[in-house]
């Protein structure tokens, strides 16, 4: 499923990023550039233990480039809301992904869905 971008309408540059299926395959620079995050909501409806990755980088390679912020282990059936007051700076890019292992090497896909949203300046 594509990604999806919503402005906010509070007078700022904050805007959610929406991936409805987001799996072992990375999103990559999601924001178009640098992106400062000031939360991520996962929600995991897959049926095994879930992992949320995300880089400072445009094109990282799931397995092999060690992530930047790793979010789990997020049980099957489960929802976490993580708020990052004054915000975390991927100076380069934002790239996500959600994988079944933890650490640097996952690359195995959830079974099913797993919804991330994420907050970004």
């Amino acid at each position: 499923m594509p990604i999806t971008i919503q402005p906010l309408t509070l007078g700022n540059a904050l805007k959610i990023i929406s991936d409805a299926d987001s799996d072992g395959t990375s999103e990559n620079n999601v924001n178009d550039g640098a992106a400062t995050v000031y939360g991520i909501d996962i929600d995991n409806v897959a049926a095994a233990t879930t992992y949320f990755k995300a880089w400072n980088a445009a094109v990282p390679t799931v397995g092999t480039t060690a992530p930047d912020l790793i979010i789990g282990p997020l049980a099957a059936s489960t929802r976490r809301t993580v708020v990052i007051s004054g915000g975390l700076s991927f100076a380069t890019a934002l790239s996500f992904a959600s994988v079944t292992t933890a650490g640097t090497a996952g690359t195995t896909n959830p079974a099913s869905d797993v919804v991330v949203e994420i907050v970004v300046a």
